[in-house]
């Protein structure tokens, strides 16, 4: 693995630690891009990589998309995210999770962990044996914490009406033909929402048959996962895959507006010139899909202070995504930059380094 700071994607992070435990078997980073606004939240990510430079990307990439997703979205909170790397089988124990939860107390709270790819609720409960720097865990009906996936997929829809509403004139989502691409926890709970309002909806996944479900479900279509990019829709929305909008798909699709909450979904900088220049109006991914941590970091806020926070709370925080949208798009049209373009400015400027 080559040093850090030698990598493409190493962006004046203020810490980053590579972490083995040779009793339980734990290898680890965890990376630490800003903490200007307070301890870096971000979840850690359970996975096998057959190169270990992809861990070190992956972490440094995801921790500064942090930052930017929790300025954005207002919190006091900086930028950070774990990878834990595991063996081909994806063999996770005990001892591993609670020498993690030690790695992270020894941080003395400048990181604060959370659920991502390949953990699960139960994992973040066995972290908090060690630590209190924790959050996303199991809370009562009506309270902030637990499954971040429904409010990220209440914010995303809220995202995609803003949208509608700036590109299309729309007053309301009736008739409004969304292609939908991931049909999983966030994008499944954007399609539900979606169709409420009236929606045409076509729908892929990876998995046919959990499509097929959620399009009978819904009065959709299904189509084959590699299809969906090029369906005639009004608004695209990605929420699977990260990387997809590249210069070969950027010029087939056939919509007026990409909104989802899919991670990194720009592949290079100049596929977002490339949006820009075919107008279609593009909805940041880490301001669009920040109702997940807006949850989970309400949760841990108030139980450092002690008080309780309802999802209701929750909702509000996550109700103020559209007019960050809004103001993005109002000055991608006034200085004729692209809306991924004008959204990390905003953000570099919140954290201190614009």
């Amino acid at each position: 693995m080559a040093a850090f700071w030698t990598e493409a994607d190493f962006d004046e992070h203020e810490q980053v630690e590579l972490v083995h435990d040779r009793v339980s078997g734990l290898t680890a980073i965890i990376a630490l891009h800003s903490t200007h606004l307070g301890p870096g939240a971000g979840g850690t990510r359970f996975w096998h990589y057959a190169d270990p430079s992809a861990a070190m990307h992956d972490a440094l990439r995801l921790s500064r998309g942090m930052s930017y997703k929790n300025a954005m979205a207002g919190l006091p909170m900086g930028g950070g995210k774990a990878v834990v790397l595991l063996d081909e089988d994806r063999t996770k124990t005990p001892a591993m999770l609670a020498a993690f939860g030690d790695v992270i107390e020894r941080l003395g709270g400048r990181y604060v962990t959370a659920e991502d790819v390949g953990a699960s609720e139960a994992d973040m409960v066995a972290i908090s044996q060690r630590t209190p720097h924790v959050c996303g865990l199991p809370a009562e009906e009506g309270a902030a914490g637990g499954d971040p996936g429904p409010f990220t997929a209440y914010g995303i829809y809220l995202g995609i009406k803003a949208a509608a509403a700036t590109r299309l004139g729309a007053d309301d989502m009736q008739g409004v033909r969304v292609a939908l691409q991931g049909c999983g926890s966030v994008g499944g709970g954007v399609a539900r929402l979606l169709a409420k309002d009236g929606a045409v909806l076509t729908v892929a996944d990876i998995d046919s048959e959990k499509a097929k479900a959620l399009a009978d479900e819904l009065g959709g279509i299904s189509i084959p996962a590699d299809a969906i990019m090029e369906v005639e829709c009004e608004i695209f929305s990605p929420n699977a895959l990260g990387a997809i909008l590249n210069e070969q798909s950027i010029a087939k699709l056939a919509c007026q507006v990409v909104a989802g909450g899919a991670n990194n979904q720009i592949a290079r900088a100049e596929d977002g010139v490339r949006l820009y220049e075919r107008g279609i109006l593009y909805a940041p991914d880490y301001v669009i899909n920040a109702g997940g941590i807006i949850n989970v970091a309400t949760e841990y806020l108030c139980r450092q202070k002690g008080t309780p926070c309802t999802a209701e709370e929750v909702n509000t925080r996550i109700g103020k995504i559209p007019e960050r949208l809004k103001a993005i798009w109002r000055e991608s049209e006034a200085t004729g930059l692209g809306a991924d373009v004008v959204a990390d400015r905003m953000a570099q400027s919140l954290i201190g380094r614009g």
